[in-house]
């Protein structure tokens, strides 16, 4: 009995104040903007659709957090994905499948770059990464300072495609109008499902929870710490390319301030899902979540009309305050018991 009380006041009760935020959030915003379209179902699909991206790099940022490191340059590296992307098919011809290699081998090279730095070199991870930010918007700006629109026809046939689905909603003259969503979203969400079972089954998922939770005592245990970690950042930098092209599908261009705040969305998303900055506690599940949350607060502000778009990051960062207060507060009765 007390050992599931102690289960539901740590990590489960976090996932759950998270849920019920989201369903609270969702369901006042179909009662006030009912008229408005809200409480149709191609409202909720389109928190998948604008949001494909970040759940990926998302998904990368909840690894790296659990294995208690942190990566602030996946917002350079979404822009430097989708310019290099732009870029060699527009100006050099190349296909989009040329483009989808370019985007993953750009988060690979971080991955690995920044992985040796952190786990190897032992350098704290907010430098290095700070350092990949600079380096990321730097090159961005060193392959154009002017924006490129793409106009490759697979890559806007990609872009495009809508998959239609078997609910919708009815327009007022009674025509079925179906909900759809984008390939990114189907891609987006197959991702999501890999890293819940990577993470829960594997022996690598364990591994990151143990060096995060105690790295002397992960290293006791005949675990490879630099390993482990190495591998984190690695994962997290093919995400980050895997999730920059899925932005790049959404913004079907590239420019220099392309994604400028992406990585504080991604961070709070996963502290949001219930993941500790400290390391150790974590979950790809909840970090879904707090994705849902962000683009819930972004189509509530969008669908009102007035309120500036600055109101997202606003109230973003007063509910990441909240979550990291109510860590330390957890966290702290934890100790007592």
């Amino acid at each position: 009995m007390g050992k599931s009380k102690r289960k539901i006041s740590g990590t489960s009760f976090l996932l759950l104040i998270t849920v019920i935020l989201f369903a609270v959030m969702y369901a006042a915003g179909m009662v006030v903007f009912s008229n408005k379209g809200f409480a149709k179902p191609q409202m909720f699909f389109n928190l998948f659709i604008t949001n494909a991206g970040l759940l990926v790099i998302s998904m990368g940022l909840t690894i790296v957090m659990i294995s208690g490191g942190i990566d602030i340059s996946v917002g350079s590296v979404t822009a430097l994905v989708c310019m290099a992307a732009a870029y060699s098919m527009e100006n050099m011809g190349q296909s989009a499948y040329v483009a989808v290699a370019i985007a993953l081998g750009i988060g690979l090279a971080y991955g690995i770059v920044q992985g040796i730095l952190v786990a190897y070199l032992e350098i704290q991870p907010f430098i290095v990464t700070l350092a990949g930010l600079f380096f990321g918007r730097g090159m961005t700006a060193v392959i154009s300072k002017e924006m490129i629109s793409i106009k490759n026809e697979t890559f806007l046939a990609w872009a495009n495609y809508k998959i239609y689905l078997p609910v919708g909603s009815y327009s007022k003259r009674g025509k079925f109008l179906p909900a759809y969503i984008y390939p990114t979203v189907v891609i987006a969400l197959l991702i999501v499902l890999l890293i819940i079972l990577v993470m829960k089954f594997t022996k690598f998922g364990r591994s990151v929870y143990a060096v995060g939770g105690n790295a002397q005592s992960a290293m006791m245990m005949g675990l490879d710490v630099k390993k482990t970690k190495l591998k984190a950042y690695i994962l997290n930098g093919l995400l980050a390319g895997c999730g920059g092209f899925l932005f790049c599908l959404n913004s079907c261009a590239g420019f220099v301030e392309q994604a400028k705040g992406l990585e504080m969305d991604a961070i709070s998303s996963a502290v949001i899902g219930g993941t500790l900055l400290s390391g150790g506690v974590g979950t790809p599940f909840g970090t879904i979540f707090g994705v849902l949350i962000k683009g819930t607060i972004s189509s509530l502000i969008t669908t009102q009309g007035t309120l500036s778009s600055w109101w997202v990051r606003i109230v973003l960062s007063a509910l990441l305050c909240f979550f990291i207060v109510l860590q330390s507060v957890l966290g702290n009765l934890k100790k007592k018991r």
